[in-house]
């Protein structure tokens, strides 16, 4: 996994050199680091996802079914316990895309969080207090009380409308009544996108479910192509699947290659990176799953960058992110297995999106 994350980041690098990119998130910084005249000078932004992992307080939430995440709960939740977590959770955060944009991402979907109060003590943690992120939030309808929300900058993003879509079954079955599909409207170094985070039905659900998810969030995609015609949709979360899977390829109708993906169709880079590179975003039995994945509509790809692009994708770890020894040696470092406290982040790894734009 770290020869391959290594070997795209060489590649990065080298497309770096080549453009001459600034990796800056304002029209006036690429223009004071400019290299010799005459040359393109580029601004680059990036959109992220993390499954926080059962990002709980320690206070019952009417009506959320959260009694394992207090202090007298199963796994003995208590103060020390979520500051803990909380801290882990901005470490991470904290992280993305800062080797490239020292203000990290202009917009972040999480899932697995509680309320909108883990959020906003999440938002004041020292790593994270001075990025002055805003945060979106609805409640939904999932059982246990988690919902999907984001984190934005607002001096990179400026949100314009917001929205949960509800999810559904055809004949209004609520055996898994679950979390809607957060939307997120606004403008990227002025033009305007839309951002749709989930967090689909579980494996402990029938595959169905999950396909249903495909299609509503296919609907929602082709209903802000027809309002926003040219506009870029970027869908992310964890889908519980991987990208081959009859949810994501078929019912979303997510392509595997660039060359397949029309305008208002879907590109999902994730396929590759799981089939050839081999490496996924949490591990079950040994082997590599990417459920956690950023997927957009083609009007993202090309080399014309007088409008936004896609430049790469990456998912975000760090050795501390990943167990040292024992059985799960390699897997990602959760907070609680077997029912031990294990003080680490989360079951799954972040994903990270990159686009880029010629700055005028």
């Amino acid at each position: 996994m770290k020869r391959s994350i290594m070997s795209r980041k060489c590649v990065w690098m080298s497309l770096l050199m080549a453009l001459v990119m600034v990796s800056c998130h304002s029209t006036k910084q690429a223009t004071s680091q400019a290299g010799k005249a005459g040359e393109k000078k580029y601004a680059v932004y990036s959109a992220a996802f993390y499954n926080l992992e059962n990002l709980f307080d320690t206070i019952h939430d009417a009506g959320k079914n959260d009694y394992e995440y207090l202090p007298e709960g199963k796994n003995k939740w208590n103060t020390m316990k979520y500051r803990s977590k909380q801290h882990n959770m901005a470490k991470v955060i904290s992280g993305l895309s800062s080797d490239m944009l020292p203000m990290g991402p202009a917009i972040i979907g999480v899932s697995e969080i509680e309320n909108r109060r883990v959020l906003e003590d999440l938002v004041k943690q020292p790593e994270l207090a001075d990025r002055g992120y805003e945060i979106i939030h609805i409640e939904g309808p999932d059982r246990r009380g988690v919902d999907c929300a984001f984190l934005y900058n607002p001096k990179l993003f400026k949100l314009e409308t917001t929205k949960l879509a509800p999810y559904y079954t055809v004949d209004n079955d609520t055996t898994y009544r679950t979390r809607g599909f957060l939307i997120a409207g606004g403008t990227l170094h002025g033009e305007r996108i839309h951002f749709i985070v989930n967090h689909w039905p579980s494996r402990g659900a029938a595959s169905p479910a999950r396909e249903r998810a495909g299609e509503l969030v296919r609907v929602i995609k082709d209903s802000l192509l027809a309002a926003y015609p040219g506009s870029p949709v970027v869908i992310m979360g964890d889908l519980n699947d991987d990208p081959m899977d009859k949810s994501i390829a078929q019912s979303l109708g997510a392509k595997r290659e660039q060359s397949e993906t029309g305008a208002n169709d879907l590109y999902n880079p994730w396929w590759n990176t799981l089939v050839k590179d081999g490496i996924g975003t949490l591990k079950y039995q040994g082997k590599w799953n990417l459920f956690d994945q950023i997927i957009f509509t083609g009007n993202l790809l090309g080399t014309d960058r007088s409008t936004l692009k896609y430049l790469k994708h990456e998912i975000y770890v760090r050795d501390f992110m990943l167990q040292k020894e024992g059985k799960y040696k390699g897997y990602p470092h959760r907070t609680h297995a077997s029912g031990s406290w294990l003080n680490g982040y989360s079951d799954h790894l972040p994903t990270i999106l990159y686009l880029v734009k010629e700055v005028k």
